[in-house]
């Protein structure tokens, strides 16, 4: 209905529905009331009104969302109007300082989106916009709450003007940006500096509450300018590490002041911890700076200021037991290593006492395990990269890495190792839960491991066999499962982690013979309780043992295993051979003289074959353990990607058996239990691509053979069709369809060549044809509501369309070409006239119940159009409509898509653009004889496509 706001009473209302009401009917109608009030003539006078009149902040608030969604639309409101605006805001936070505080920054906010739309735009000569500055200095010369709201009006400037805005050009957002940070930047970092002075300077009254709230405000203005992205790289938050602040060369001198750096060290050791904390965050910026900002000597200066200042808080390291403090903290160190060498670090005065600061700093923090778990992979990224620098420091002095780099090892080991009595007596959330911080700090330590090898090795050795012991004494008592097993379990994983670690830092460090014994003592410590367990089984399993195991064996492969050999191993003859076999084939590595000792493991085949007789048990045994299988499978994956490796896995037992007996009586993960949720069935496919490399090793033109290797498939595919031509239970044929679509896409993006994607054709569409797919195109018609079902499907006939190296390149009097096409058309239009009947959806089901489907259809449907198997004249030649049925149900698909969507989801626009480009390219007579509205719905989208920052 049409609201007219006819008094302030009934906007009052209307802000009181909109902001704290809990009926959601009348927030709604409030919503659209507010929509309407912004297209209204009258919003400007309304807005004035709510501001001078309104009783509460919620009517304020309201007239500055009214007036940003204003002053934000595409067409722009007249520049007199936008500088009345402008003014008239200044004016009235000026007026009335003490507002709300959330109402000062949402009518802040408005100031800061007119300047940056109005930028570039001139009154009678002049930049009209850019005179925000001048203005400002009035507020700074006022009461502490005027310069608060000055100092907040750069700070939200400063932002606005870095902010991409992705409805606009982003050419017209880096030209102001760029604009912005050449004429006004720096001048508001030295007003922002110097206003930290003039605090500086006078006894800080830190009960005072508008002289911290002072501080705060300057303090997060200074980090807004130094976190500008200076040179338009849109820098990955998350790659927060790796990050290099780009300081324009003009800005050398505020940082060449030592007084600048003393600054905020002074304010970190003055402020208490909210604000010491942004003090901090400022100094990790200036410990970002670009090295080629300076030159060699004032590099070194620089540097040394930025030392003193970290001996400074670690000599006095109380600020640091705030969680925030400490986080920042460790983010600056992370980053002084980044931006600087370790060979300009040592040439400081102050590095060899610093060193060892940071050293017992970062030893504590491992001890303390549960403070600011987050934090960690900072410090060590630190010990990390700065042993990864030591081949490269040229100076005399000493680094002591040497020294501190075990101590650290050491200290991560044991403190792992401790944690667990904790974490199992008091019920805490365990961090070996959390693999991918394990894993990433696991891949830090690697490299610091191998620094002074031997004494790691020592303690591994000694812990390892304490721990090994102590298991064993348990798994032999009566008691059963007990809380002493469970630690002794959760240390057990922790030490196969770090032995697979310390191998695994072999590939980033130079090691020697010794080194290399030294990592076969501690594998075969391992492939012994990996002996251990498995004659257990069953009964005796712990999953995160066997995740650990995994991790373990993944890094013996990449460093011992295959093509590795050769690169990295130096080899040496066994004393004990007293063949008459030429030397050379019976030279072996040093890590496999212990293995051979003790286990008779003498070489990578004999590893490959305890890799496949693992593998083999964990399919066996550990079916209903998602987790397990699916790093398995992961790892059966990376073994069967080498050609080498191939060649050798393939005479392996355990291979064999898995070639022939690849059915869930064996594996039970390959069966449709109700036990299993269908998420569980994704492993599937990687489990096929593998199993299919292996096949196609020895396979050639044994059609027969290939014919065997799918049979469990076709007893599948036979037992589908019966059940669906009687009275089915739906449940368990959606699970094998699904379970089929999932192994056959597996074995399908395996088929690289034209004689083995034959062979599959051949099984699939010619000599059952037409068997196999109208049971999935019936499938997507009868469940295309549940993506469960459909997404397999769909995924397996895009992969059956995409002609990958060209193995689709048929004779030319094949017809199987046309047929694949057929197929995928009818699926295409089956799913998109189907998809297109559930009408509108949530924001949060429109994903996962439509869009990915209709990527997916995309991406399918572009396959066949650029893959140069098909003579589309041929369609209109026989009068065949399967070509023309297609493309239609692409536009109705595109149609029921809006462009904010297409944009928003980057699947669907990765699979969307390529698909109108190969259309443009190679079928432009239908483009052209597209309606008016649906060709101005492409053209749009294009144009919307042009103007986002994703390439």
């Amino acid at each position: 209905m049409a609201l007219h706001f006819q008094s302030l009473a009934e906007l009052e209302v209307l802000c009181t529905h909109l902001y704290i009401g809990t009926d959601l009917t009348q927030r709604i109608e409030a919503e659209k009331a507010l929509l309407e009030l912004i297209d209204s003539p009258e919003c400007l006078s309304k807005c004035q009104l709510l501001l001078e009149q309104g009783t509460t902040s919620y009517a304020q608030l309201l007239a500055a969302t009214c007036l940003s969604k204003l002053i934000s639309r595409v067409s722009p409101l007249p520049i007199e109007q936008r500088i009345d605006i402008r003014n008239y805001i200044l004016n009235y936070v000026a007026s009335q300082p003490k507002l709300a505080p959330f109402v000062i920054q949402a009518l802040i906010q408005v100031i800061a989106k007119i300047t940056k739309l109005g930028w570039f735009e001139v009154q009678k000569d002049q930049f009209v916009f850019r005179e925000i500055i001048a203005d400002v200095k009035k507020f700074l010369q006022g009461t502490v709450e005027h310069c608060i709201i000055g100092v907040i009006i750069l700070s939200e400037l400063t932002q606005e003007m870095n902010l991409v805005d992705y409805s606009r050009p982003s050419a017209k957002h880096r030209k102001i940006a760029t604009s912005f940070r050449d004429t006004s930047l720096k001048d508001i970092l030295v007003l922002a500096c110097s206003l930290l002075k003039e605090v500086l300077a006078k006894p800080l009254n830190l009960q005072d509450q508008g002289q911290q709230n002072l501080v705060m405000q300057v303090l997060k203005l200074v980090l807004n300018c130094l976190n500008f992205d200076f040179i338009g790289s849109s820098a990955d938050e998350s790659a927060d590490d790796l990050c290099t602040v780009q300081i324009p060369t003009t800005w050398r001198t505020i940082f060449l002041e030592p007084e600048t750096l003393d600054l905020f060290f002074n304010l970190y050791h003055s402020l208490p911890p909210l604000l010491s904390q942004l003090a901090l965050s400022c100094l990790v910026q200036f410990a970002s700076t670009r090295r080629s900002l300076f030159s060699s000597p004032e590099r070194a200066k620089y540097l040394g200021n930025l030392i003193k200042g970290v001996k400074r808080i670690l000599e006095n390291p109380q600020g640091l037991s705030s969680p925030g403090n400490y986080h920042e903290f460790c983010r600056f160190l992370a980053r002084l290593k980044t931006n600087y060498q370790l060979g300009e670090l040592v040439m400081v005065k102050e590095y060899p006492e610093v060193i060892r600061l940071i050293a017992n700093f970062t030893i504590t923090s491992l001890q303390h395990w549960e403070f600011a778990p987050n934090s960690v992979h900072y410090l060590l990224t630190l010990w990390q990269r700065m042993v990864a620098s030591v081949p490269f420091v040229k100076s005399t002095e000493p680094h002591l890495l040497d020294t501190y780099a075990p101590e650290i090892t050491k200290a991560f080991i044991t403190s792992r190792l401790e944690s667990v009595a904790i974490v199992v007596r008091d019920s805490l959330d365990d961090p070996l839960d959390d693999t991918a911080t394990v894993f990433q700090q696991l891949e830090q330590l690697c490299t610091v491991s191998r620094c002074e090898y031997e004494k790691t090795c020592t303690l591994l050795v000694q812990l390892f066999d304490q721990n090994a012991q102590n298991y064993q004494k348990l798994l032999h008592s009566a008691s059963g499962i007990t809380v002493d097993m469970a630690i002794q379990e959760g240390r057990l994983a922790w030490l196969v982690y770090l032995v697979g670690t310390v191998v695994g830092g072999r590939l980033t460090y130079t090691s020697t013979d010794e080194h290399d014994a030294m990592d076969g003592e501690l594998s075969c410590r391992v492939f012994q309780l990996i002996s251990l367990m498995d004659t257990g089984l069953p009964q005796c399993s712990n999953e995160k043992i066997e995740l650990a195991i995994l991790w373990f064996l993944d890094q013996f492969r990449k460093t011992y295993v295959g093509d590795q050999l050769q690169r990295t191993s130096k080899v040496v003859r066994l004393r004990s051979d007293v063949s008459r076999v030429p030397e050379k084939a019976w030279k072996i590595v040093q890590v496999y003289a212990r293995m051979s000792e003790v286990l008779g493991i003498t070489d990578d085949n004999h590893v490959l074959e305890t890799f496949m007789t693992k593998i083999v048990t964990n399919l066996k045994y550990w079916g209903r353990c998602e987790p397990v299988i699916s790093r398995t499978l992961q790892f059966l994956n990376d073994l069967s990607v080498g050609y080498i490796l191939l060649k050798k896995l393939v005479k392996i037992d355990a291979v064999k058996f898995m070639l022939k007996n690849h059915t869930s009586e064996h594996f039970p993960f390959l069966g449709i239990s109700d036990s299993y949720s269908l998420s569980d069935f994704r492993c599937r496919t990687t489990f096929y691509t593998a199993l299919t490399r292996l096949l196609m090793v020895d396979l050639g033109e044994d059609e027969d053979e290939f014919e065997n290797f799918m049979l469990p498939l076709t007893v599948s595919f036979e037992t589908v069709l019966q059940i669906f031509n009687n009275n089915f239970k739906q449940a368990d044929v959606k699970r094998m369809l699904i379970g089929l679509a999932r192994d056959l896409r597996g074995i399908a993006f395996a088929l690289n060549t034209k004689t083995s994607y034959t062979m599959l054709f051949d099984w699939m569409l010619y000599k059952r044809y037409p068997t196999y797919i109208p049971i999935l195109q019936r499938a997507v018609e009868q469940w295309y509501g549940e993506p469960a079902c459909t997404t397999p499907i769909l995924k397996l006939m895009a992969e059956l369309m995409q002609n990958r190296s060209q193995r689709l390149n048929f004779d030319v009097s094949s017809p199987n070409g046309i047929l694949l096409f057929r197929e995928a058309s009818k699926m295409i239009c089956t799913y998109g006239n189907q998809i297109l009947s559930l009408g509108s959806l949530s924001k949060d089901q429109i994903y996962p119940m439509k869009l990915k489907g209709i990527s997916i259809c995309y991406s399918a449907l572009k396959s066949a159009l650029c893959g140069n198997y098909v003579s589309f004249g041929v369609f209109k030649l026989y009068g065949d409509n399967h070509f023309d049925n297609v493309l239609q149900a692409f536009v109705k698909m595109l149609l029921s898509v809006s462009h904010s969507d297409l944009l928003q989801y980057r699947k669907l626009s990765q699979s969307y653009y390529p698909l109108l480009e190969c259309l443009t390219q190679d079928h432009m007579s239908f483009v052209t004889n597209l309606e008016p509205p649906v060709l101005l719905y492409v053209l749009t989208s294009i144009s919307e496509g042009l103007s986002t920052l994703d390439e």
